[in-house]
């Protein structure tokens, strides 16, 4: 079908996932490796709504790095796979200054110019209103009455004094489908060693309190309650100690050596050994498997993470597992999003930092995943995949999802517009 001639029935929605805090570290090389493989997968897709959601805007040196910010953008706005998009709205929180509020994301939203029917919610006056022209916004996002944007509390992380964590609401209607985006970023895992202790993590704790608090916030009684997408950097990682020691999985019959500093007799390092057997030297060899410290997670085989996409180690993969009632996801299958080299030589080969997981998501409610058309005869009508499989794109890859929209699924609401009311 050409897109063109799409009404919001069946119209290609896009959503994207992508951790930019790389690219701004270097703009010139993974800038623009990373937009023109965004913009391929536009290209390929042809949506006609496309939600980009970013965290890290701005990078880890946010302070030396924000003013990239504005160049990607502009970028982005101005690239050819982008031309029919005749408008959008873009949010970005640049405000670093104001650390209390300060949570480094941003929001993409762009409109191909053959859909007519969209509108977006003033939670203000809690209207739809129709959506015109291309703005940009980032000096008053808090006073901005078409999104709802917070920072998580700081006795969620303590451990992160100047943590940029929390979450970016906007609502939208096409045609007679209104359903919410929310963009999030939570917490990561400060130390290696903590998250081998025990199972599951103490940081999977903190990020399930994060996300919990997030889902009560999008679906308590201030707003009718609607479909919502919830897409961003959760931060989930594989369940340590069970993929090291239980599973057998990294490690098969490894002997664990600690190595404590001297003067604090704290915990500096964990070697997980095999013994090899040398043939020729009749004597048994100590190889060193896995060398984990606070921010060095060393295997010796990284093919594990990449064959068969990795998938063999989903099963570890357990912290969405206690929102199974209230949060779904497409089957995964592609390898794990996160912690990619950022050598913009690499595009394959992990860090050493962390132990590869799926940390970018996109996440849904029970009624959302009813707006996604099923395919029947066209093999690619729902697509859940990374960007930039064979490239790099910074140490995260970006995720999208693409469907078709099933304007049927919903029921009447307040403003007009159909929408599948959650139960």
């Amino acid at each position: 079908m050409m897109a063109g001639k799409l009404t919001a029935q069946g119209a290609g929605i896009l959503l994207v996932t992508a951790n930019v805090g790389s690219l701004f570290e270097d703009p010139e090389n993974l800038q623009k490796m990373w937009l023109r493989e965004f913009c391929q997968t536009v290209q390929t897709h042809r949506p006609l709504f496309v939600a980009l959601h970013c965290q890290e805007v701005g990078g880890k040196n946010y302070e030396a790095s924000m003013t990239h910010v504005d160049s990607f953008i502009k970028e982005l706005l101005s690239s050819d796979a982008m031309k029919d998009f005749n408008r959008a709205r873009v949010y970005l929180d640049k405000n670093y200054k104001s650390q209390e509020q300060f949570t480094a994301l941003g929001c993409c939203y762009f409109i191909h110019e053959s859909l007519k029917n969209i509108q977006q919610f003033d939670f203000k006056v809690k209207k739809f209103r129709k959506v015109v022209g291309k703005e940009v916004c980032s000096d008053a996002l808090p006073s901005t009455a078409t999104l709802e944007k917070e920072k998580f509390p700081q006795d969620y992380f303590p451990e992160c004094k100047w943590s940029r964590k929390g979450f970016i609401r906007t609502r939208w209607a096409l045609a007679d489908c209104a359903f919410d985006l929310v963009n999030i970023h939570l917490f990561h895992d400060a130390s290696n060693l903590v998250a081998w202790e025990k199972s599951p993590s103490v940081y999977s704790g903190t990020r399930q309190k994060a996300l919990g608090f997030v889902l009560d916030r999008i679906t308590d009684q201030r707003f009718e309650r609607l479909p919502y997408f919830i897409f961003g950097d959760f931060n989930f990682r594989l369940d340590s100690k069970q993929v090291i020691e239980v599973s057998r999985t990294l490690c098969v019959s490894q002997t664990l050596t600690t190595v404590r500093s001297t003067d604090t007799n704290e915990v500096h390092k964990r070697l997980f050994t095999e013994a090899n057997e040398d043939l020729c030297l009749f004597s048994v060899l100590s190889q060193v498997v896995l060398q984990l410290e606070k921010k060095l997670f060393n295997y010796i085989n990284q093919d594990v993470f990449r064959e068969n996409n990795g998938t063999q180690l989903l099963e570890f993969d357990r912290e969405l597992s206690v929102f199974k009632e209230r949060l779904h996801e497409l089957d995964i299958s592609f390898p794990p999003s996160y912690p990619y080299s950022e050598d913009s030589s690499q595009g394959k080969q992990y860090m050493n930092t962390r132990c590869p997981a799926w940390c970018d998501r996109i996440l849904m409610s029970a009624s959302a995943k009813d707006l996604l058309v099923k395919p029947e005869n066209e093999e690619k009508s729902i697509t859940y995949d990374n960007i930039g499989p064979s490239v790099c794109m910074g140490d995260h890859k970006p995720v999208y999802l693409y469907f078709r929209l099933n304007t049927g699924a919903g029921k009447p609401h307040a403003n007009k517009h159909k929408c599948c009311v959650l139960q």
